[in-house]
């Protein structure tokens, strides 16, 4: 297939040797990760504020910065993105701050996370290819988003994924009928088998050797904070990193935008927000030493960020250094803390990752490494209804009773509970 007119090719990111549009990931002389090559030339005399603006509500609006033939056709994930940025003002009150927005991908169509962004792109650019088969390896958002797009373009998908994946993710995939393929290993263990399987069968990958666009679409989060935001970059953006490419992309996103004008300067700092269980991201931030090691037997019950190799690690740790962030480490407990804060003050129910993401931004304000009077971005990936697992028991019913009047009062007023407004409402009568 020939390059597209504002692409010229792949690049790999560690030698610069430059290789055709084509379903290939990795480069053939240093083994380093290809990703897009753009031409910037053609792209500052396309794209424009008023040319996004006048595009579709959902990323395409963005298709002339992503891995797609502008004369190609959308055929999956036609509403993706343009997801909201909630002015969290409850939040903001309670972590101590004058400016949050929460960008909410938990509700991300069509299956509720940040992950139908860069599966819209990847299963566009297969079906390009001639593709007829798409697979990934997933810790569960990505196998929901590939097999519900594969389903709509008419394309077989298989799914391999850890055998104890949480139920609501195996049902969220399972319900669109692909080969789903548990696995009793890691992700990473995972992720080998994927690859042998994609180079032994032919078939197309979203993470494996179409990587190079499927990644891009996350750039699609900093896009839309900036011109949600009236077209400014946040001071501070806070980002949970599994593989770590959404880290790296959010920052390249935002530095592709200003390079292209569409955005006045750049003051944005982008830190990373891992689990405590499997971190290797963050560790390495903190330790301030870009050698990633990974973390053999993850423990943490944000399974969607338990990648103990991550693919983008390196990649991410210098993301966040060129922008002058920071990281932060959440347990298990301050993750359950994490999800029941966002809740209770925006009514915005997360999965676990953003339990992460919210004990990771309350961590680095309370150390002053986000100042209180700056203006933050949260990023929510997923929901929490795919992650209902972690609160088991911590959410039950106030209390069990009879079906009486008085078993009710009875039951109430013993139970610690806020108070309840028992005013009549204007205009009627008690």
């Amino acid at each position: 297939m020939e390059p597209t007119t504002h692409i010229r090719g792949l690049v790999c990111r560690e030698c610069g040797q430059s290789y055709p549009a084509e379903p290939i990931h990795v480069c053939e002389f240093c083994f380093g990760p290809l990703e897009v090559d753009y031409d910037k030339r053609v792209l500052r005399d396309v794209v424009s504020r008023d040319r996004i603006e006048a595009g579709p509500a959902s990323l395409w609006r963005y298709r002339d910065l992503l891995p797609v033939d502008p004369d190609f056709k959308i055929q999956a994930g036609h509403a993706n993105g343009l997801t909201p940025l909630v002015r969290a003002d409850n939040l903001a009150e309670a972590l101590g701050v004058r400016e949050l927005y929460v960008k909410n991908d938990a509700v991300c169509p069509p299956t509720l996370s940040f992950k139908d962004r860069v599966v819209a792109v990847a299963v566009n650019r297969a079906i390009a290819f001639g593709y007829e088969v798409i697979g990934c390896a997933s810790t569960g958002n990505l196998a929901n988003s590939v097999a519900a797009h594969a389903a709509g373009a008419g394309l077989d998908s298989v799914v391999l994924t850890p055998a104890d994946l949480e139920w609501g993710k195996v049902v969220g995939t399972g319900v669109y009928r692909p080969h789903l393929v548990a696995v009793e290993g890691t992700y990473d263990q995972v992720n080998r088998l994927a690859s042998e399987v994609a180079d032994e069968r032919g078939w197309a990958f979203a993470n494996i050797n179409l990587r190079p666009y499927y990644a891009e679409g996350s750039k699609t989060v900093a896009y839309e904070i900036a011109e949600q935001l009236g077209w400014r970059a946040p001071d501070h953006v806070v980002v949970p990193a599994a593989g770590g490419s959404l880290v790296t992309k959010v920052w390249k996103g935002l530095t592709e935008f200003r390079d292209l004008g569409l955005i006045d300067g750049l003051p944005t700092r982008v830190h990373a927000a891992q689990a405590a269980g499997c971190g290797p991201i963050v560790s390495s931030i903190l330790a301030d030493d870009p050698q990633i090691r990974p973390v053999q037997r993850p423990d943490t019950i944000a399974k969607s960020l338990a990648i103990g190799d991550p693919a983008d690690g390196r990649y991410a740790y210098h993301a966040v250094k060129a922008s002058h962030g920071h990281g932060a480490h959440a347990t298990d407990a301050e993750i359950r803390d994490g999800i029941d804060l966002l809740a209770t003050a925006e009514g915005i129910f997360a999965e676990t990752a953003g339990g992460v993401t919210v004990a990771a931004t309350q961590q680095l304000i309370d150390q002053g490494v986000i100042p209180r009077d700056a203006s933050i971005v949260i990023a929510i990936t997923g929901h929490g209804l795919k992650t209902q697992e972690a609160l088991a028991e911590t959410v039950q019913p106030s209390f069990r009773i009879e079906p009486s009047r008085r078993a009710f009062n009875a039951a109430f007023d013993r139970t610690p509970h806020q108070p309840v407004s028992t005013a009549t409402p204007s205009g009627v009568q008690a």
